[in-house]
């Protein structure tokens, strides 16, 4: 199958680590010019060391907590080099813990990284896919979409909101060429799981090691996803072979999610 991705251009965002760091060298070995974005400038140079060098790629150094900087910075990039046809929205995730417990600032601060940025982003680039007649977004959320996952009481709340907000996006762009998806990753050995892993042996008073073994017969595999894997997904959804495809949530996680 051809992707038919060479020279396009894509922002990749939370692009240091996991899944993000996947999709930018998946995309990067598809011929993609890749631009990083994250907040640590060492590692975003760390992982543009890793990508294809005859490739025009490039990085920009952003805190997603402050997101009128984030959409100043890609207006400035797309007027010094160029748009962007593909975006993926990827941002770690709000702190685990029961919904009852969460303060008004973790929610605020969930709400800003994931739903405002991702709004100024859109805002920020879909003129130029508008020009190019073709355009991708992809915003990697969670599995809690489809069903809220326990003690991810924010992260369950704000991804719905994302959910929603794709949604209500992929059916105002759809006719200038753009499509808009979801992609949920499942258990993927990441740090953000290594992280959930403590909490809930801690909760639980068990070993990290037995949780993983639980955690993982949780999923029909039986196992976690690689990066790579999600990475996979979100690179076919960003490509012309998924034309057609829009407005969609494409969970990624061996099976586990119950619901269709």
């Amino acid at each position: 199958m051809n992707l038919n991705l060479n020279n396009k251009n894509a922002l990749v965002c939370g692009a240091t680590q996991g899944i993000g760091k996947a999709t930018a060298i998946a995309l990067a070995q598809e011929g993609v010019n890749v631009t990083l974005v994250a907040r640590n400038r060492e590692k975003l140079k760390a992982v543009l060391a890793e990508l294809p060098q005859h490739r025009n790629h490039n990085h920009i150094v952003v805190d997603f907590l402050n997101p009128r900087d984030l959409q100043e910075q890609v207006i400035k990039f797309i007027e010094k080099y160029y748009g962007f046809h593909i975006v993926i929205n990827n941002t770690g995730g709000p702190a685990s813990g029961e919904i009852i417990n969460a303060s008004l600032e973790a929610f605020e601060n969930a709400f800003t990284m994931h739903l405002k940025c991702n709004h100024l982003l859109a805002q920020a680039t879909i003129p130029f896919m508008k020009e190019e007649g073709f355009g991708r977004i992809v915003n990697v959320i969670s599995t809690s979409v489809k069903e809220p996952i326990p003690r991810l009481g924010v992260s369950n709340t704000i991804r719905g909101a994302v959910g929603n907000w794709s949604k209500t996006l992929s059916t105002e762009v759809a006719e200038f060429g753009i499509t808009v998806n979801n992609v949920l990753p499942g258990f993927t050995e990441t740090e953000r799981l290594s992280e959930i892993i403590k909490i809930k042996a801690k909760l639980e008073d068990t070993s990290i090691e037995e949780m993983t073994e639980i955690m993982k017969n949780y999923t029909p595999a039986k196992r976690f996803a690689q990066p790579e894997e999600t990475a996979n997904a979100i690179v076919f959804l960003a490509s012309e072979a998924a034309s057609y495809i829009n407005g969609i949530n494409v969970p990624v996680d061996g099976g586990r999610t119950k619901s269709l």
